[in-house]
């Protein structure tokens, strides 16, 4: 998975949540949480979302970076390559 597919992910999963929800200049880095007025079910709710989508275990240790779309997106790809390895190795 690269970065573009796993953020295509972060993007599905925050519609889940917020079905109209705008990305049009979106800063990558900022909060989605903040950006898209997630109280802590709804977070839950993104969380899961993003794991059934990319088929990636997420823990609430994982929560801190799941709070940006670029560190939802670093989370994936790292997930990916780890996996990857682990099969190739």
């Amino acid at each position: 998975m690269n970065h573009d597919q796993a953020k295509a992910f972060v993007r599905q999963a925050v519609q889940r949540v917020v079905p109209d929800a705008d990305f049009t200049g979106l800063d990558p880095g900022v909060s989605l949480r903040d950006t898209f007025e997630l109280d802590s079910l709804d977070f839950l709710e993104f969380v899961e979302a993003l794991a059934e989508l990319s088929g990636t275990e997420l823990t609430e240790d994982d929560y801190p970076v799941l709070d940006t779309w670029d560190g939802c997106a670093a989370r994936l790809v790292a997930e990916a390559s780890t996996s990857t390895q682990g099969r190739s190795g």
